[in-house]
């Protein structure tokens, strides 16, 4: 999450703080967190950055698998469900695009669905990295850009009533958008999946690890329907401390 005042995330909180539970929603709960969990395990994280943490579900989990995590977020309210539910971690007023920390001050850091809600990622992503330790990971966890370039038209169903198709367009085409659904009403923006992986590797970061994951469990019909279309993609890319103005141009 990025929050601000003209983004909805405000205005959306305590729908969003429902719509997560504890636990996160399915797309969380059944297809990312078995993916992303094990990412943090046995690897000597220490100290973890969690990038638009909102209301600290993530934070938690490291914390959980003995990492001392800091989560940013510009959203006010839900930075206050964070505090609450997790007294004792370390929760700051912060945004991706100017973070607020010096070079190498962390072992991992995390974006977990909020590359979407960032407008400036040719900001941001330099930004993680920077704050990133030599050798230190970012864990990223995004909608495939094939399905935030569907968010305005999704699913399109038969004369039955049955999801038939799921509609793509403007694929190529960075774009902001508005998506809602049960009284949450954010802002997102679409990116080619092109436009991620140049900004991550312009800014010295090698990929280790790449998943389009699948369902795990969870409600029948709705793990028909993340079998069907893969709503997100997981990554994994280290800091190799060599940018692209470094090496003549070439990106390592």
């Amino acid at each position: 999450m990025t929050g601000g005042d003209d983004d909805g995330w405000r205005a959306s909180a305590d729908a969003w703080v429902r719509e997560q539970g504890e636990h996160g929603d399915y797309g969380r709960a059944h297809v990312l967190d078995p993916v992303m969990i094990p990412r943090l395990r046995g690897r000597g994280f220490q100290t973890a950055l969690d990038v638009g943490c909102g209301e600290g579900r993530f934070c938690r989990i490291m914390a959980a698998e003995g990492i001392r995590a800091t989560g940013i977020d510009p959203t006010p309210e839900l930075l206050a469900v964070a505090r609450d539910r997790d007294p004792a971690g370390d929760y700051r007023a912060g945004r991706a695009e100017a973070l607020d920390f010096p070079d190498a001050s962390f072992d991992l850091v995390v974006s977990y669905l909020t590359l979407i809600d960032i407008p400036d990622i040719a900001a941001a992503i330099p930004e993680m990295a920077r704050v990133l330790k030599p050798g230190g990971s970012l864990l990223i966890a995004n909608l495939t850009s094939f399905t935030s370039a569907s968010a305005d038209r999704g699913w399109q169903y038969d004369a039955e009533g049955r999801p038939d198709h799921f509609a793509l367009d403007r694929y190529l085409e960075t774009r902001p958008m508005r998506v809602g659904w049960r009284g949450i009403e954010i802002a997102n923006w679409h990116r080619p999946l092109s436009a991620y992986m140049r900004l991550f590797l312009k800014a010295g970061l090698r990929l280790a690890w790449f998943d389009e994951p699948a369902p795990t469990g969870g409600p029948a019909d709705q793990a028909a329907r993340y079998a069907r279309v893969p709503y997100f993609v997981a990554m994994e890319w280290h800091h190799t401390g060599i940018t692209d103005a470094d090496d003549g141009g070439t990106a390592r």
